[in-house]
């Protein structure tokens, strides 16, 4: 589907600049808004609605195992680091380990930060203003789409 879009979107002028004007100004409304009514506080409570699992990290797990783009990234990212000399398979999966180490290490850093940062993105004055800068930015995506020429 994406592709017959794609296809229709290059032959059609007029369809590509109908998309293009509908985005900027869905970009620009949304800007708009967010910096004419920015929340008074951002909401930290956990969603009660979300099914509740003990079982957090098999979960995790099998979502990327099964997730086909994770296969095609080692497939067609990781022989390239792969020296001659050496098996291929056993090297490709310590290549893989390592990038599971790493991307775990990034990740605890994230969590850790987010979790220091939390008491002062909760201030009400903060919330106010994260929303602004964010509507700015999406008015000023909104304007760089409209003015860009094909």
């Amino acid at each position: 589907m994406a592709a017959g879009l794609g296809a229709v979107l290059a032959a059609s002028h007029l369809a590509y600049q109908l998309l293009k004007w509908a985005g900027a100004a869905y970009l620009a409304w949304l800007g708009v808004n967010l910096i004419l009514n920015p929340r008074a506080r951002l909401d930290f409570s956990a969603p009660t609605s979300l099914p509740k699992t003990d079982n957090w990290w098999l979960r995790g797990f099998l979502t990327n195992l099964l997730n086909p783009k994770v296969g095609v990234f080692y497939v067609s990212f990781l022989p390239q680091f792969v020296p001659s000399h050496v098996p291929v398979a056993p090297f490709i999966v310590l290549l893989a380990l390592i990038h599971d180490l790493i991307g775990l290490l990034w990740f605890a850093v994230l969590i850790y930060a987010g979790a220091s940062l939390r008491r002062w993105v909760a201030r009400d004055a903060v919330a106010g203003w994260l929303d602004r800068v964010t509507g700015v930015v999406f008015v000023g995506f909104a304007a760089k789409l409209a003015l860009d020429r094909r």
